[in-house]
Protein backbone atom coordinates (compact mmCIF):
# COMPACT_ATOMS: atom_id res chain seq x y z
CA UNK A 1 0.00 0.00 0.00
CA UNK A 2 1.16 3.52 -0.69
CA UNK A 3 1.95 5.39 2.50
CA UNK A 4 0.08 8.66 2.09
CA UNK A 5 1.88 10.19 5.06
CA UNK A 6 5.35 9.98 3.59
CA UNK A 7 7.22 13.27 3.40
CA UNK A 8 9.75 12.41 0.74
CA UNK A 9 8.31 13.13 -2.70
CA UNK A 10 9.01 10.27 -5.09
CA UNK A 11 8.95 11.18 -8.74
CA UNK A 12 8.20 9.19 -11.84
CA UNK A 13 11.09 8.42 -14.18
CA UNK A 14 9.04 6.91 -17.01
CA UNK A 15 5.47 7.33 -18.15
CA UNK A 16 3.16 5.99 -20.84
CA UNK A 17 1.39 8.14 -23.40
CA UNK A 18 -2.38 8.17 -22.91
CA UNK A 19 -3.10 10.89 -25.47
CA UNK A 20 -1.09 13.12 -27.82
CA UNK A 21 -2.63 16.38 -29.05
CA UNK A 22 -0.48 17.89 -31.82
CA UNK A 23 -2.01 21.35 -31.46
CA UNK A 24 -3.05 21.19 -27.82
CA UNK A 25 -6.54 21.39 -26.42
CA UNK A 26 -9.24 22.78 -28.69
CA UNK A 27 -10.18 25.55 -26.23
CA UNK A 28 -6.57 26.65 -25.61
CA UNK A 29 -5.61 30.17 -26.67
CA UNK A 30 -2.01 29.06 -27.28
CA UNK A 31 -1.73 26.00 -29.49
CA UNK A 32 1.18 23.78 -28.39
CA UNK A 33 1.69 20.04 -28.63
CA UNK A 34 0.46 18.38 -25.43
CA UNK A 35 0.44 14.88 -24.07
CA UNK A 36 -1.31 13.20 -21.19
CA UNK A 37 0.77 10.58 -19.42
CA UNK A 38 0.48 7.85 -16.80
CA UNK A 39 3.51 7.30 -14.57
CA UNK A 40 4.94 3.80 -14.51
CA UNK A 41 5.58 3.38 -10.75
CA UNK A 42 3.07 5.56 -8.87
CA UNK A 43 0.45 5.86 -11.63
CA UNK A 44 0.70 9.66 -11.51
CA UNK A 45 -1.40 11.30 -14.24
CA UNK A 46 0.43 14.18 -15.86
CA UNK A 47 0.02 16.71 -18.63
CA UNK A 48 3.16 17.79 -20.47
CA UNK A 49 4.28 19.84 -23.45
CA UNK A 50 6.12 17.97 -26.16
CA UNK A 51 9.37 19.08 -27.79
CA UNK A 52 9.00 20.60 -31.27
CA UNK A 53 8.92 18.00 -34.07
CA UNK A 54 8.63 15.12 -31.58
CA UNK A 55 5.91 12.58 -32.26
CA UNK A 56 4.36 10.18 -29.80
CA UNK A 57 2.36 7.01 -30.14
CA UNK A 58 -0.45 5.94 -27.85
CA UNK A 59 0.88 3.60 -25.19
CA UNK A 60 4.50 4.58 -25.84
CA UNK A 61 6.88 4.59 -22.84
CA UNK A 62 8.77 7.89 -22.49
CA UNK A 63 11.40 9.22 -20.09
CA UNK A 64 10.14 12.06 -17.86
CA UNK A 65 12.93 12.21 -15.26
CA UNK A 66 15.15 15.20 -14.52
CA UNK A 67 17.92 14.40 -17.01
CA UNK A 68 17.82 15.05 -20.77
CA UNK A 69 14.35 14.16 -21.98
CA UNK A 70 14.09 13.04 -25.57
CA UNK A 71 10.46 13.98 -26.25
CA UNK A 72 9.03 15.80 -23.22
CA UNK A 73 9.74 19.50 -22.95
CA UNK A 74 7.96 20.38 -19.72
CA UNK A 75 5.73 18.66 -17.22
CA UNK A 76 2.92 21.21 -16.91
CA UNK A 77 0.79 19.72 -14.15
CA UNK A 78 -0.42 16.71 -12.30
CA UNK A 79 -3.99 16.06 -13.37
CA UNK A 80 -7.01 14.18 -12.11
CA UNK A 81 -8.91 11.40 -13.82
CA UNK A 82 -11.68 13.84 -14.73
CA UNK A 83 -9.16 16.02 -16.60
CA UNK A 84 -8.13 13.17 -18.91
CA UNK A 85 -9.38 13.41 -22.47
CA UNK A 86 -11.79 10.77 -23.74
CA UNK A 87 -8.92 9.28 -25.76
CA UNK A 88 -6.77 9.07 -22.63
CA UNK A 89 -9.56 7.40 -20.65
CA UNK A 90 -9.98 4.89 -23.47
CA UNK A 91 -6.24 4.15 -23.60
CA UNK A 92 -5.84 3.85 -19.81
CA UNK A 93 -6.96 0.20 -19.41
CA UNK A 94 -4.60 -0.98 -22.18
CA UNK A 95 -1.66 0.97 -20.77
CA UNK A 96 -2.33 -0.39 -17.28
CA UNK A 97 -2.58 -3.94 -18.63
CA UNK A 98 0.84 -3.46 -20.24
CA UNK A 99 2.41 -2.02 -17.06
CA UNK A 100 0.99 -4.87 -14.98
CA UNK A 101 2.22 -7.48 -17.47
CA UNK A 102 5.72 -5.94 -17.65
CA UNK A 103 5.95 -5.77 -13.83
CA UNK A 104 4.12 -8.99 -12.95
CA UNK A 105 6.29 -9.85 -9.94
CA UNK A 106 5.55 -6.46 -8.35
CA UNK A 107 1.81 -7.08 -8.50
CA UNK A 108 1.96 -10.77 -7.60
CA UNK A 109 3.84 -9.67 -4.47
CA UNK A 110 0.73 -7.71 -3.47
CA UNK A 111 -1.11 -11.05 -3.21
CA UNK A 112 1.85 -12.49 -1.26
CA UNK A 113 2.34 -9.62 1.19
CA UNK A 114 -0.97 -7.78 1.64
CA UNK A 115 -2.19 -7.57 5.21
CA UNK A 116 -5.28 -6.51 7.12
CA UNK A 117 -6.56 -2.94 7.03
CA UNK A 118 -8.28 -3.31 10.40
CA UNK A 119 -9.88 -6.09 12.43
CA UNK A 120 -12.75 -6.48 9.96
CA UNK A 121 -11.18 -5.83 6.56
CA UNK A 122 -8.21 -7.19 4.64
CA UNK A 123 -6.52 -5.11 1.96
CA UNK A 124 -7.03 -7.88 -0.64
CA UNK A 125 -10.77 -7.33 -0.26
CA UNK A 126 -10.24 -3.94 -1.92
CA UNK A 127 -9.71 -5.79 -5.21
CA UNK A 128 -13.03 -6.04 -7.08
CA UNK A 129 -14.64 -9.46 -6.80
CA UNK A 130 -12.64 -10.62 -3.78
CA UNK A 131 -14.89 -11.37 -0.85
CA UNK A 132 -14.39 -13.41 2.30
CA UNK A 133 -14.30 -16.79 0.50
CA UNK A 134 -11.71 -15.71 -2.08
CA UNK A 135 -9.73 -14.05 0.70
CA UNK A 136 -9.65 -17.26 2.74
CA UNK A 137 -8.53 -19.24 -0.33
CA UNK A 138 -5.79 -16.73 -1.15
CA UNK A 139 -4.48 -16.63 2.43
CA UNK A 140 -4.50 -20.43 2.70
CA UNK A 141 -2.73 -20.88 -0.65
CA UNK A 142 -0.04 -18.29 0.07
CA UNK A 143 0.63 -19.78 3.53
CA UNK A 144 1.45 -23.08 1.82
CA UNK A 145 3.68 -21.49 -0.84
CA UNK A 146 4.19 -17.94 -2.14
CA UNK A 147 2.57 -17.15 -5.45
CA UNK A 148 4.98 -17.00 -8.39
CA UNK A 149 2.77 -15.53 -11.14
CA UNK A 150 -0.78 -14.53 -11.99
CA UNK A 151 -1.22 -17.96 -13.61
CA UNK A 152 -0.12 -19.55 -10.32
CA UNK A 153 -2.71 -17.49 -8.40
CA UNK A 154 -5.47 -18.50 -10.84
CA UNK A 155 -4.47 -22.16 -10.65
CA UNK A 156 -4.34 -22.33 -6.85
CA UNK A 157 -7.30 -20.10 -5.92
CA UNK A 158 -10.55 -21.60 -7.12
CA UNK A 159 -12.82 -19.42 -9.25
CA UNK A 160 -10.34 -16.52 -9.35
CA UNK A 161 -10.06 -16.12 -13.13
CA UNK A 162 -7.91 -13.10 -13.92
CA UNK A 163 -5.97 -11.52 -11.01
CA UNK A 164 -4.23 -9.05 -13.36
CA UNK A 165 -7.64 -7.70 -14.41
CA UNK A 166 -8.64 -7.27 -10.75
CA UNK A 167 -5.47 -5.24 -10.14
CA UNK A 168 -6.15 -3.11 -13.24
CA UNK A 169 -9.74 -2.42 -12.20
CA UNK A 170 -8.61 -1.45 -8.69
CA UNK A 171 -5.99 0.96 -10.04
CA UNK A 172 -8.59 2.63 -12.29
CA UNK A 173 -10.98 2.98 -9.33
CA UNK A 174 -8.19 4.58 -7.28
CA UNK A 175 -7.29 6.96 -10.12
CA UNK A 176 -10.91 8.10 -10.21
CA UNK A 177 -10.27 9.33 -6.66
CA UNK A 178 -13.26 8.26 -4.58
CA UNK A 179 -11.76 5.39 -2.59
CA UNK A 180 -11.40 5.11 1.17
CA UNK A 181 -8.11 3.17 0.96
CA UNK A 182 -5.38 3.23 -1.70
CA UNK A 183 -3.28 0.15 -2.52
CA UNK A 184 -1.46 1.21 -5.67
CA UNK A 185 -1.72 4.97 -6.13
CA UNK A 186 -1.23 8.10 -4.12
CA UNK A 187 -4.50 10.05 -3.91
CA UNK A 188 -4.42 13.45 -5.55
CA UNK A 189 -6.88 16.14 -4.71
CA UNK A 190 -6.47 19.66 -5.98
CA UNK A 191 -7.27 22.09 -3.20
CA UNK A 192 -9.13 25.28 -3.98
CA UNK A 193 -7.61 28.40 -2.49
CA UNK A 194 -9.96 30.64 -0.51
CA UNK A 195 -10.78 33.86 -2.30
Amino acid sequence: MVNTGEREERREEHAYVLDFMTSGKSYSSRPEPLTQLLGEQLFTMLEATVKPNATMNMGERVYIGKENREKILLIKARITYDELTQNAKGELPMVLANIIKENEKRFVDVFNNAGPLNIREHSLELLPGIGKRHLESILKARSEKRFESFADISARVTLLQDPAKLVRERIIAELQGNERFYMFTKPYRRFERPR
